[in-house]
């Protein structure tokens, strides 16, 4: 297990990076995983558009959408997502949201 700093709160994350409670996720989350976790520096708007995507639709059906889908609803292509996410649409952009790490193929 492995902890990051937010805004005071301490976060725990499991041995990959992925937070252990998706409720506690937040922009300011997501800035601090996307830098220490995945190597990002700044969140543009297309890594946002990718992420707000990703969540919304884990809030609604309660896991991470397919690849297409992303690709589909943010208009971001897919060599576009793994240049955003170099670790890829499941392990970065899903770790990023504050999803659970996804079973499968996204």
């Amino acid at each position: 297990m492995s902890f990051i700093e937010v805004n005071s709160r301490t976060i725990e994350l499991n041995e990959e990076g992925f937070l252990l409670n998706p409720e506690e996720w937040d922009k300011d989350v997501a800035k601090v995983l996307a830098q220490e976790e995945e190597g990002i520096e700044d969140m543009s708007e297309e890594h946002w558009s990718v992420v707000n995507y990703i969540r919304e639709y884990f809030v609604e059906k309660n896991l991470a959408p397919m690849v297409r889908k992303i690709c589909k609803f943010t208009g971001v292509p897919l060599r576009r997502i793994f240049e955003l996410f170099p670790s890829g649409p499941a392990k970065g952009a899903c770790k990023v949201a504050g999803l659970p790490k996804p079973d499968g193929c996204v």
